[in-house]
This record gives structure tokens, C-alpha cells and sequence, in this order.
């Protein structure tokens, strides 16, 4: 099978008309036989999207047409080759933030970080003085970070504002360095940290997975795997696919190891959900399942292409 073009790509700017952007986007990207997420909001968009690369930049260009930006999207999206899409419809959504942080008044086109690109990333985390921040939540920290990065220890970004307001331990003065996986969680993470006063916040430009697209293994200071909102689940350091799967109820990532145990089932529970759920969820899940394998024998997707 030939590989398909995936690209991550956001951008925040001030968007008023967001259902007529919405709409015209949707029609593009399903005429174009594209699959993915795109989440459209006052404060701008953000997306995941797969098929051939020339449709892909085709649907950047017509947003950049759309919104009038002065900008490439290709030149600051991310990219990658997968086997098979990691998608199985395609939705643009309506939201009230494009990464949920809770605040959505927070613009950090009006108050940024300083942006660092990957090749100065690593002389930047090195320094003692810097105090390290993955803005990533705990199931995504569990499967890989970069080495004395603090774990807010977070099941959602909403919950990173409690974090900072109970970092006491941190003079406002120092140097703090922030990563996530796209780079849009820290952007915004930096602008919340600036609005509470300290003075000197870094983000990691285009996140992990541009560090990990730019910075060779050999000099790569990136422990593990990198968790991805998509049917990938992980990528390694070399951004192919990783060895990881996730569990369909409560989404964590599994390793090979756990997917062994006897309280994993596929599609119904594994051992860091298997006690935490109800028997009526199981009950759905197993369905859910029962259903998924039924559509895989007649070559079917059990799930439509477009979605609002």
C-alpha cells in the first residue's frame, strides 16, 4: 500500500465568521478526499489531517485565502508518511478554545513566549538555572518526555492553570523552558505563564515532533516514545510508527506488555481502567466492539467519513 501524507498543523488568529469558515472548509477537505480533525474558534484553528500532500496544501491554501493570512501553513505544519490514514472520517469542529485551556480570553498572538527553535533546544535544557515543563498531560508524559521535565501531573490542559498557581517553588525570575507535542499547548501555556507574572517563559517551536524531525538520534536528549492523537498512538524518535495501542476506554496508551494481561480486553478495558468502570460502560464497549469486528469481516469502516 502506498504511504499517505500526514500534516499537524495551527495557528492562532483573531477569526469572527467561524460556521461560514467551518462549512467551506468541511466541503474543501471532503471534496479533496481528506481525513482528519481541524477545530476552528475565535482565538483561531488547529488540525490533523492525511491524504495525498498536494490536497493537503491545496486545503492550506485555501485557509490561507479564506482568513487572508500573510503566512504559510506548510512552512510551520508538521509532517510525516504513514502507511495507512489514521483517520476514518473527516470533521471540522466549532470550538470555544483550540486547545481547551479554560481561558478563553487568553490570546497568545498578544502575549507569546519566547519561541526556541529544536537546534537550540538542547544547549537551552541543559542549563541548571532552566526549570523544564512538559504542559502534556500524564498519560502522555508516562510513555516518554525530556530528561528533569516537571510533570504537572494533569489529566486535561484545563487543568494546567491549577498547576502554575501551586508552583510556589519557583523563583518567577528564572528561566522556564516549556515542550508539548505541536507546540500549540505550550504557546498557550506560556502566554497564561506570562499573564502570572514570570518574567523569562520558552516553548519549544513546533513541539516535539518538530524537534524530533530536525534534531538527529544521536544528539537527541528525547526519551521514549511521543504520544499522538491518532489511530498511530505513538511515534519513536524517528517518527515512525511507535509500539504503542490505546485503550478504547479509558484512552491510555498501552505497551505490548499490558495488552498481555488478563484484564485487557480489546476494544473494553485494560489493567489501568479494568476496576474504574461500570459494568453498564462494559457492556457498551463490548457492543461497540462486537460491532467493529462485524464491519472488519464485510470490508466495511465502522465509522462514516464527514462529521460536523
Amino acid at each position: 500500500m502506498q504511504n499517505v501524507s500526514i500534516s499537524s498543523f495551527y495557528h492562532f488568529i483573531e477569526i469572527q465568521n467561524v460556521e461560514d469558515i467551518r462549512d467551506a472548509l468541511l466541503d474543501f477537505c471532503v471534496n479533496s478526499n481528506l481525513l482528519g480533525t481541524i477545530l476552528v474558534s475565535n482565538e483561531g484553528f488547529n488540525g490533523t489531517i492525511t491524504g495525498e500532500k498536494l490536497d493537503i496544501l491545496k486545503a492550506f491554501s485555501f485557509l490561507e485565502d479564506r482568513l487572508e493570512l500573510n503566512l504559510s501553513i506548510s512552512n510551520k505544519a508538521r509532517w510525516n508518511v504513514t502507511k495507512s490514514p489514521p483517520f476514518r472520517r473527516m470533521r471540522v469542529k466549532i470550538k470555544k478554545e483550540i486547545v481547551a485551556l479554560g481561558r478563553e480570553d487568553l490570546r497568545p498572538f498578544s502575549k507569546a513566549g519566547k519561541s526556541i527553535e529544536p537546534k537550540d533546544w538542547n544547549e537551552l535544557i541543559k542549563n541548571p538555572e532552566v526549570t523544564i515543563i512538559d504542559t502534556r498531560n500524564k498519560y502522555e508524559i508516562d510513555i516518554g518526555s525530556f530528561p528533569n521535565a516537571i510533570n504537572p501531573g494533569t489529566d486535561s490542559f484545563r487543568e494546567f492553570p491549577s498547576f502554575v498557581d501551586e508552583l510556589n517553588e519557583i523563583d518567577k525570575k528564572k528561566p522556564v523552558a516549556m515542550f508539548c507535542t505541536g507546540g500549540i499547548r505550550c504557546e498557550k501555556a506560556a502566554a497564561y505563564m506570562l499573564e502570572m507574572g514570570y518574567e523569562d517563559v520558552s516553548q519549544l517551536n513546533g513541539g516535539i515532533l518538530n524537534y524530533l524531525e530536525n534534531i538527529e538520534t544521536e544528539e537527541s536528549l528525547w526519551e521514549g516514545e511521543c504520544f499522538v492523537f491518532d489511530d498511530r498512538v505513538a511515534v519513536d524518535s524517528e517518527l515512525k510508527d511507535g509500539n504503542y495501542i490505546q485503550c478504547h476506554a479509558c484512552r491510555n496508551p498501552l505497551s505490548i506488555n499490558e495488552t498481555e494481561s488478563e484484564m485487557y480486553t480489546e476494544g473494553v478495558s485494560c489493567p489501568k481502567c479494568i476496576n474504574k468502570i461500570s459494568n453498564e460502560k462494559i457492556e457498551g464497549l463490548r457492543e461497540r466492539q462486537k460491532q467493529i469486528d462485524l464491519a472488519k469481516k464485510r470490508g466495511e469502516d465502522h465509522i462514516g467519513k464527514v462529521m460536523k
